[in-house]
């Protein structure tokens, strides 16, 4: 699992952020690619990440989906029978 912060969050520091991140044992790489589970989006997000998550298909969430999916373990979004939230490991293991 590797998830991208851009901007400023509310909540978190960006060491903050990439620590609740990495304690989950995901990654916090500085830039999207095409293996990015998430993009967070903050305040003044850099425009070139969110172009290049948008252009691989890489979900773009806000500071509230970020914290669903730290609390929960999984992208927020709308489910269906065939297209469910991606499921993301509790606590701990997210990696």
């Amino acid at each position: 699992m590797s998830i991208v912060v851009t901007g400023s969050l509310a909540a978190f520091s960006r060491d903050g952020a990439e620590e609740a991140i990495t304690s989950r044992g995901a990654k916090s790489p500085s830039s999207v690619s095409k293996k990015t589970t998430a993009l967070v989006v903050g305040a003044e997000p850099g425009a070139s990440k969110v172009t290049k998550a948008e252009a691989a298909g890489v979900p773009v969430l806000d500071e509230a989906a970020f914290l669903h999916l730290l609390e929960t373990g999984t992208l927020p979004g709308p489910s269906t029978p065939d297209q469910g939230s991606d499921p993301v490991p509790e606590q701990g293991a997210l990696g």
